[in-house]
């Protein structure tokens, strides 16, 4: 997890370290996607208030499914977590894979680690 998160926010997206770790980790329920020899290759995170985040996909990984396969288990265990709704705060760039599993957006853009974001929420069914 934590190299994946290292990789993909620290070096590819120039995001502090310190902002990229916190206490929320140790809370937070986590999922990882690996690749068939066990190497770590995504990562996100459910939070006990039903916020996901720290999603990240190694790029040589992007665009096989892992990402839809990721947020599946973190909707998932929101579900059996009981949760009615789910709310995250996407990168502005990545938008449209949270609008593909139903989220929507809540007001405009705004900065997060130097990085354009916007809230987005979904009701559970």
């Amino acid at each position: 997890m934590q190299q994946v998160r290292s990789t993909v926010f620290v070096q590819e997206q120039g995001v502090p370290a310190a902002l990229e770790w916190d206490d929320s980790d140790a809370a937070g329920t986590h999922v990882l996607a690996v690749s068939d020899d066990g190497t770590p290759v995504g990562t996100g995170r459910l939070l006990p208030n039903g916020s996901i985040g720290r999603m990240a996909v190694l790029s040589e990984w992007r665009g096989r499914g892992i990402g839809d396969a990721m947020m599946s288990c973190l909707l998932d265990e929101a579900r059996r977590q009981g949760h009615k709704r789910v709310k995250l705060s996407a990168q502005q760039q990545a938008v449209g894979f949270y609008l593909r599993h139903q989220f929507t957006t809540r007001g405009g853009p705004y900065m997060e680690a130097g990085i354009p974001h916007v809230a987005m929420v979904r009701i559970i069914t």
